[in-house]
């Protein structure tokens, strides 16, 4: 889109702005259920776009992307005037008679940033939860799923005006220019490095950001873990997507104990899910590009292939495979976003917890275990955005818990009512009453006005 169409169609925005056009709780809710509508409407053109980019099954799609944003799409619809209501708070002594409350408001103009990854669900629900707090948005989906940009564009063109909701097409260049323009908040999905970048050009406005990340998110299994459980459960969460999933499993760091019993059944689980040539199966997702790919495939020549490992060049497709290796690994030094799954081992389990906090916060944490003692040690001296005890990744997929990082691994969260609230500014309110008016506050001072004072204030 060209650069000064798009500062003409965000000023148009900014003229819509001043008619609250999206304040109306009931205006938000039929938007939202227009927008429900319409993803149903256009739900095989969503396949197929992603089956073209990723080569996801409809399967996967809906599980993944679809279902997910019309799970959030419905449970907004039926709790927004809820969540919209004033909220009253109890009034100081001194501030008799008065009513106190915060009134939830919106931003006014979000710019929603996604990634390519999970491309419709991580458009899509960010402003799901933008719409329902009240404000318009600028959606710049992800230019290396085109396939699915291009769906996205037309989902949102038949839902909204673009007055409401502007989709800007593109890539870098098209996200570049928008960081230069002014919204009141921004909510980027995507990597650390470029999240550093958006947080420095958001500080140059003092513009509220939401950034979700990543991170080498651990998956620690300990001794008294259900193995056969673990596996068939990490399993699908790690190579889900070909593993190109910001919450996934980046590691397992397991007792040295159950390392032979575990990669064993692993490898049971991988050829259980994707059957003994994952390359040949039409159901397992591709890399997304050539760069990732050969990223990909140049690990996987510097470390110890205990299982899988072969990959076909034409078809941008890795196989599931372990690796066993250490902290000093190649691996071991940047998240991986691919089908690698890296081995690591401890003998006791407050070093496995001290060398995890000795690193960068992830996004996530997994820990597998019978041990009550155990899960509560790990999940309360780590430090991550979310995680699961004895599964993974499905902590993401709920709207009544908040969903982000921490630190590296990002900040802010949304989903459900944690989502309207990243979306909202609370304005906090005192109405008060005029039909009395309590002296002691005022000029000139005395002692039996400061003697109120020391007892209204303490």
């Amino acid at each position: 889109m060209d650069s000064n169409l798009i500062i003409e169609k965000i000023k148009s925005q900014r003229e819509h702005l001043k008619y609250n056009p999206l304040l109306s709780v009931q205006n938000r809710i039929n938007a939202l259920k227009l927008l429900r509508t319409n993803i149903k409407l256009l739900e095989d053109e969503i396949f197929d776009a992603l089956k073209k980019d990723l080569n996801k099954s409809k399967e996967e799609a809906y599980m993944c992307e679809v279902g997910m944003v019309l799970s959030e799409i419905n449970y907004m619809i039926k709790h927004i005037k809820k969540f919209a209501k004033s909220n009253r708070k109890l009034s100081p002594l001194a501030q008799f008679p008065a009513k106190s409350y915060s009134m939830p408001v919106p931003y006014g103009i979000v710019l929603i940033i996604s990634p390519w990854n999970y491309p419709f669900m991580l458009a899509l629900e960010p402003l799901v939860d933008a719409i329902s707090a009240g404000n318009l948005a600028v959606v710049k989906p992800s230019g290396t799923t085109k396939n699915v940009q291009a769906v996205i564009e037309k989902l949102l063109k038949m839902t909204f005006p673009e007055q409401q909701v502007l989709t800007v097409m593109g890539g870098r260049d098209e996200c570049d220019f928008l960081l230069e323009q002014e919204f009141d908040y921004i909510f980027f999905t995507g990597s650390s490095s470029v999240g550093k970048m958006i947080h420095q050009k958001a500080a140059q406005t003092l513009t509220p950001i939401t950034l979700e990340l990543g991170g080498k998110s651990p998956c620690i299994v300990d001794e008294t873990a259900n193995i056969q459980l673990t596996a068939r459960r990490l399993v699908f969460g790690k190579f889900m997507n070909a593993g190109q999933t910001c919450i996934a499993p980046d590691y397992v760091y397991c007792h040295s104990s159950v390392k032979d019993e575990l990669i064993k059944e692993i490898e049971r689980q991988i050829i259980l899910q994707y059957s003994t040539h994952p390359l040949e199966n039409d159901n397992y997702p591709r890399i997304i590009n050539q760069k990732q790919f050969d990223g990909l495939v140049d690990l996987l020549q510097n470390e110890k292939v205990i299982f899988g490992g072969k990959f076909n060049q034409n078809k941008l497709k890795i196989e599931p495979t372990i690796i066993e290796a250490d902290w000093d690994s190649i691996i071991m030094q940047n998240e991986i976003f691919g089908p690698l799954l890296p081995i690591i081992t401890f003998d006791r389990l407050g070093d496995a917890i001290e060398n995890i906090r000795m690193r960068n916060k992830p996004l996530a944490l997994y820990i597998f275990s019978s041990s009550k003692e155990n899960q509560n040690r790990a999940i309360s001296t780590c430090d991550f955005g979310g995680g699961c005890i004895n599964d993974c990744i499905i902590h993401l997929a709920t709207s009544r818990l908040g969903f982000g990082g921490v630190k590296q691994s990002g900040m802010g969260a949304y989903h459900g009512k944690i989502g309207f609230d990243t979306f909202s500014h609370y304005k906090s309110i005192v109405n008060k009453r005029t039909w009395l008016d309590l002296p002691m506050r005022y000029q000139p001072m005395n002692k039996i006005k400061y003697f109120f004072i020391r007892r209204f204030l303490k």
